[in-house]
């Protein structure tokens, strides 16, 4: 298929009616975008650079919610924002903590819909997997956002709200006056939540630019990774314009078995996928793609699998993430044994490619992508359904 062809969804999304308010968001404004916005609600064209500044530092670095503690602006000035703007957040709807210190919230967005976030605490990071859809068209087959319908994708400000969420939550934001805290509590993002990145790819972008910027949040772009399930014409675009971190939702060495998995694979092929990836700019040794690969029982784990793509890598600065099956109540599959996952692991590392086995993390809390929000539903209909046997609603 060529290179050209437009990326569209492949259904109509109707959000709810999302509310009107007379007054401007400044999260997930960038930087251009802010500073004409400042001007249009007063700001002198000659201070609006500082006055972006200020607001920026206010806003990112520090985390501050309300103009009247921004204590570098006059008076006037914080009315003059609080008349025109806020500085609002997605709310949290729920947050569970697992045993092994996983964090999984349920965030509601405007309009009333709601995602998932996950917080990942490791020895030597904490990692925060944030969405970029309500729900997904792709209906990869082992994923349990995919039973989920696309309802609309994340603005710029409910991608980068997720991250603020998180911060205030860990209370991760830095004090005026405190010695400097170089250990950071998020010290790296992946979006690998809700949705495919690259079909919200305007959003994903400005809000990554604003995660990156050495004025606020200030995360590294090595230290965000952005997974696709193969969106081929998107790919160099990501590396162009973002900068990040590339993997590569993957799962299976076969189109027989991919166009099952990741039903993608239809539209661009692993051959399409894999040519779009050798020629992914500044692709190095340093800089590898992650082939994430979940081991399925039985379906494409099998030491005939791990030689099949070790073949398809040849060319390809990678490593392989083999993560095995976090299982869903009705899922059509099962984990891999853990002798299997092992000698699947071996024949990439002894092919030359790092092939890191994921520990499972937040089972207890059902943290795979998708599940929280999919058992609140399954509770609330239930609620409702004795609500109304009842004769309450």
């Amino acid at each position: 298929m060529p290179m050209t062809t437009p990326i569209t969804q492949d259904v109509l999304t109707i959000p709810r009616k999302l509310p009107v308010s007379a007054r401007t968001n400044i999260v997930g404004l960038t930087r251009p975008a802010l500073r004409e916005a400042l001007i249009a609600a007063g700001t002198p064209e000659k201070q609006a650079k500082m006055r972006l500044g200020q607001l920026w530092q206010w806003v990112y670095h520090w985390g501050v919610r309300d103009f009247a503690l921004m204590t570098n602006l006059a008076k006037d000035y914080r009315a003059l924002l609080a008349e025109h703007f806020t500085i609002d957040l997605p709310e949290i709807v729920t947050r569970q903590i697992s045993e092994d210190g996983t964090r999984k919230y349920l965030v509601r967005i405007a309009g009333g819909h709601e995602v998932e976030v996950v917080y990942i605490p490791e020895t030597d990071r904490g990692t925060l997997c944030i969405s970029s859809q309500v729900g997904c068209t792709l209906t990869c087959s082992f994923c349990h956002t995919g039973t989920q319908k696309l309802v609309r994708n994340l603005t710029a400000a409910e991608i980068v709200g997720q991250v603020m969420m998180a911060r205030d939550d860990l209370d991760e934001w830095p004090v005026p006056g405190a010695p400097k805290e170089e250990v950071r509590l998020i010290s790296n993002i992946v979006l690998m939540g809700m949705g495919e990145p690259l079909y919200n790819f305007d959003n994903v972008r400005d809000a990554m630019q604003i995660v990156m910027d050495g004025e606020g949040i200030a995360l590294g772009r090595r230290r965000i990774t952005l997974s696709t399930s193969g969106v081929v014409p998107e790919i160099a675009r990501t590396a162009t314009e973002i900068g990040c971190q590339l993997a590569v939702s993957f799962h299976a060495t076969t189109d027989e078995v991919r166009d099952v998995l990741v039903p993608i694979n239809k539209r661009w092929n692993i051959a399409t996928l894999l040519e779009a990836l050798k020629a992914y700019p500044g692709l190095s040794n340093s800089e590898r793609i992650t082939f994430e690969y979940v081991m399925l029982d039985g379906v494409n784990d099998t030491k005939e699998d791990a030689h099949r793509l070790v073949k398809l890598l040849e060319g390809i600065p990678a490593k392989v993430n083999l993560i095995p099956f976090n299982e869903w109540p009705g899922a059509p599959y099962k984990r891999s044994s853990g002798n299997r996952i092992h000698a699947f692991a071996d024949i990439i590392y002894k092919a030359g490619y790092a092939s890191p086995i994921r520990t499972p993390r937040g089972e207890d809390i059902m943290a795979a992508c998708g599940q929280l929000k999919s058992a609140t539903e399954r509770a609330r209909k239930s609620k409702a359904r004795i609500e109304a046997e009842a004769g309450l609603v």
